[in-house]
């Protein structure tokens, strides 16, 4: 079925005229036998992923779906272990937490537009369904600041456009819209969107909403009226100003109050760190000062107020508040009034988010537990679709609510339900103790909560010292909230962080690199270089390096010296004409034009032309390299000089290799490998007639591979006339698994089999072995004409004169430089010989193609006029010479002392048309 599958897809694509890709377009090298020694390691070719792979991991499994049922509901992980332990600690902090939401979500409420009733119905829905749904302990759902004066905004909007429509019904359909959206977000798991949003614009639009809500607050706090207080807050402070000899009774009750909440804050403070051993107990003092000052100042209202007939009162208060859920309801929301919220749904759902994500991720890392950024979403988007039912208003996480109630001592989610109760009481029992709270004496609380929002000037100058730019960002975004209003200062910090990013995206400029050799120095000596200690103390050093080599490495640092290496350190290219290149931002359609042309640039100005540039008249130059000017010209003609050569550098190296460093790319996309592509052509163009070699060093993605290969990159060129360059391959190799693995362990096994129990333990060789084998060791290096079998039987006797061991395998050890290691596998498909797993490996292999190459162009400009040597068959050659053996025929040299998966004489060109059935 198969086969005809297969045959029915290249009909389809002959008929379409589609170029079927081969299944390995680079297949020389995995042909016969691995081309990395057999008595050593084994072959491993990498396969490309496939989409069935993509789609295996995008589609859930049925356990996956089962475990998504129960993620929705976090509660039940933990229910069952709940006890009176953890009881106590809900209770303490449920009850503090009711207490201080109650005035708080009243005083809320009017910054929303709205009677005191529907702050206390937000507050009890909040904290009730938020523990089903909750990943975090210390969050508390409910009306806040910022979300109740960007509701009060738009609720004062719509009903201007819906003088029909109550306020109370334009928040809640507000509430369910956002609520859906959030819902949504988080029940496809997207709650990584949050990301998006900067912890600049985060802080500016908090710092400046704070700003733009104390404020709008001070008219109330001092009891003028007279002009609205929903203008920018720039305006209501200068009214404010203009209505001071209007000022009211209702600044006694506001000043003293607000006065009276710093004081008691600060005096708490004091006592905490005076007499550390009372800090519990000024903690939650300080926590009540709210709801002291709320009692103290409802008191003073009700005797100043007690005697007054109902309805009048000597400052302003809140009157009637209805006992019990009055407008519980099914929310009002039709087309009309959702078109008119559909604008301001983005600030909203924005608000909702940030904030509460925020806070609940800050506490998770004090309190040493991991929140899940999409069940909060789907928490939220529950709570602000249901409280509408019963009158309640958007709600999310409060900060200075959550704050209180972790230092409370809460243990887990259910502290909500207790906090619920309290509201409820509260909502059945007080109304008649509402009745005399001071608008004043709320509006302080108000200050006093958004005041702790207001980012210091500490941090601002910690944000310059890492980012100035985004200190701009941030006081953008403040002045346009105070000049403007909360909703475009969301929007306007948001757009500003964005276009920065994408700045930095687009014009991304990679870096080059130049290569130096280091050392680690603890104090006065270089760690490993102290040939008493052995290797493995070096702090990191790999068990088995040689000691002379340990305490040296190489690394690759920007030439410019542009990441702020010591200017002193003198970099340069690792190698005439070869360039390595390291991406700093990626590599996708936004950067892939830019990165690459700098690149191209830099190319240009450090290489010149391999054939330079023959013009016989002035008119044959294209317009964009007239060359130089005549009297050049004339200068050069009456020295001698070519007057093709003037003006270019010939001490300048040409083009021969390019490495790319891809540790910072993770993807690529078509329109970045396209302009790969075009710049492989241009430069290719630029170095004919030879090829520049391209390498790629360290590759985290395996689409990201197959991306590179379907564009012709990880395996050698193809020449334009069909013919392929045999390959000096180099390969990295590592042991599989180690000491203590079962591949060494099922090796030793083979060995005391095949060779005996006399064998070194899992199958190594010893270091006397090793000195007793080099002879026959410098023989299979250096590609002799030893016939393996023939090798594999010399068995050679120990320093005891009674173990064996096997000659071959025993030098092939010694070449890898393992020091009794396991067995070894190449660490990369052999199939990509151009894909390399560091920047070394890549250099190594770049500089020894080079290096052949030009020893091959040398030997055949050396043989010109003299008979041409027959080639090898392949067929019959290419295992052997993969190998690292002898070449025979034709000129009678050898390979001296080829490199891991040396081939033919550097290379030699092979038409693949001539290589019989090894190429069907």
């Amino acid at each position: 079925m198969s086969t005809a599958w297969g045959k029915a897809g290249r009909f389809t694509a002959k008929a379409l005229g589609i170029k079927l890709q081969d299944k390995d377009p680079y297949d020389e090298v995995t042909r016969g036998e691995s081309i990395i020694s057999n008595h050593t390691t084994s072959s491993f070719v990498e396969e490309p992923p496939h989409t069935a792979e993509f789609l295996r991991e995008i589609v859930p499994s049925g356990r996956q779906l089962g475990d998504y049922a129960l993620s929705l509901f976090p509660f039940t992980s933990w229910i069952g272990h709940y006890n009176l332990q953890w009881l106590l600690g809900d209770l303490v902090a449920g009850i503090t937490i009711g207490a201080i939401v109650i005035p708080q979500g009243m005083a809320y409420a009017q910054l929303a537009n709205l009677e005191p009733q529907f702050g206390l119905y937000s507050s009890f829905m909040g904290v009730l369904i938020y523990w089903f749904f909750a990943t975090s302990k210390d969050i508390t759902i409910g009306p806040v600041a910022v979300l109740s004066s960007l509701t009060g905004d738009i609720v004062a909007n719509v009903m201007a456009e819906l003088p029909d429509v109550p306020g109370h019904a334009i928040a809640s359909a507000l509430s369910i819209l956002a609520g859906a959206v959030v819902l949504f977000i988080g029940l496809i798991r997207c709650g990584w969107i949050v990301d998006i949003i900067s912890l600049t614009s985060l802080s500016a639009f908090m710092t400046g909403s704070a700003l733009n809500i104390a404020v709008g607050q001070l008219p109330t706090l001092m009891g003028i009226k007279g002009f609205s207080t929903r203008d920018p807050a720039y305006l209501v402070f200068i009214h404010t100003l203009q209505g001071l000899p209007r000022t009211k009774l209702d600044a006694a009750m506001g000043l003293t109050a607000l006065l009276m909440l710093y004081g008691i804050r600060s005096l708490c403070n004091y006592v905490a760190k005076r007499w550390p051993q009372h800090q519990r107990v000024a903690f939650f003092l300080s926590t009540l000062r709210t709801v002291f000052v709320i009692l103290l100042y409802t008191m003073i209202s009700w005797l100043a107020n007690k005697d007054l007939p109902r309805g009048t009162s000597k400052f302003k208060i809140l009157f009637d508040v209805p006992r019990g859920f009055k407008n519980a309801a099914v929310p009002v929301l039709d087309k009309t009034l959702a078109s008119k919220l559909a604008g301001s749904l983005p600030a909203t759902v924005i608000v909702l988010l940030i904030e509460h994500i925020a806070i609940a991720k800050s506490f998770g890392r004090i309190n040493n537990y991991t929140i899940d950024p999409s069940q909060e979403m789907v928490a939220i988007g529950v709570t602000n679709m249901l409280g509408p039912f019963l009158g309640a208003y958007a709600a999310t996480g409060s900060f200075s609510r959550t704050a209180v109630k972790s230092k409370a001592g809460v243990r887990t989610p259910f502290a909500g339900v207790i906090t619920a109760i309290v509201v409820l009481l509260a909502i059945y029992a007080l109304p008649a103790v509402f009745y005399y709270i001071p608008n004043a004496s709320l509006a302080a609380v108000i200050i006093h909560a958004v005041g702790d929002l207001i980012t210091p000037p500490n941090t601002v100058y910690q944000f310059w010292l890492v980012s100035p730019l985004e200190v701009i960002i941030f006081f953008v975004g403040v002045f346009v909230t105070i000049f403007s209003t909360i909703e475009n200062g969301i929007y306007c910090t948001v757009c500003l962080s964005f276009a920065v990013l994408l700045f930095r995206i687009l014009k991304a400029k990679g870096r080059f690199l130049g290569r130096v050799k280091v050392h680690s120095v603890l104090g006065d000596h270089v760690i490993g270089d102290d040939p008493r200690k052995p290797v493995d103390e070096g702090y990191g050093t790999f068990t088995g390096s040689s000691s002379l080599d340990a305490p040296y490495r190489n690394i690759f640092l920007p030439i410019t010296h542009a990441d702020g290496s010591n200017p002193e350190i003198e970099l340069d290219n690792p190698y005439p004409g070869i360039f390595i290149y390291r991406f700093s931002e990626g590599f996708n359609y936004p950067n892939a034009s830019h990165t690459l042309e700098y690149m191209v640039r830099y190319i240009h100005k450090n290489t010149r032309r391999t054939t330079l540039s023959h013009f016989d008249r002035p008119g044959d130059r294209p317009w964009n390299d007239p060359g130089p000017s005549r009297r050049k010209l004339k200068a050069a003609a009456r020295a001698g000089i070519d007057s093709n050569e003037v003006g270019v550098n010939l001490h300048l190296p040409t083009l021969k290799a390019i490495i790319l460093d891809f540790s910072s790319v993770n993807n690529i996309d078509i329109t970045s490998v396209q302009q790969l592509i075009d710049v492989r052509n241009q430069l290719d163009r630029y170095a004919s007639p030879d090829v520049v070699d391209w390498h790629v060093a360290c590759i985290s993605n395996r689409w990201t591979k197959r991306a590179l290969v379907s564009a012709g990159f990880g395996y050698p060129s193809t020449l334009p006339d069909g013919q392929i360059r045999r390959w000096k391959s180099i390969f990295s190799v590592a042991e599989i698994g180690g000491e203590q693995s079962a591949a060494a362990t099922a090796e030793q096994e083979v060995n005391e089999k095949e060779f005996g129990p006399t064998l070194s333990a899992r199958g190594r060789v010893t270091p006397q072995q090793q000195q007793q084998q080099r002879g026959s060791s410098m023989d299979i290096e250096s590609g002799s004409n030893t016939d393996d079998t023939e090798a594999a039987g010399n068995l050679k006797a120990t320093a005891s004169g009674s173990e064996r061991i096997p000659a071959a395998a025993a030098a092939a050890r010694s070449r890898f430089g393992s020091n009794g290691g396991g067995r070894t596998v190449a660490v990369h498909g052999i199939n990509r010989p151009l894909f390399h797993v560091d920047l070394t490996s890549a250099l190594q292999s770049a500089i020894a193609n080079v290096e052949a190459r030009a020893e091959f162009t040398a030997t055949k400009s050396s043989m010109k006029g003299m008979e041409p040597v027959a080639t090898p068959t392949p067929s019959s050659q290419s295992q052997e010479n993969f190998q690292g053996g002898s070449t025979s025929g034709g000129s009678g040299t050898t390979n001296s002392r080829p490199t891991l998966g040396a081939s033919l004489p550097p290379y030699e060109m092979v038409d693949p048309r001539k290589e019989g059935s090894s190429s069907t």
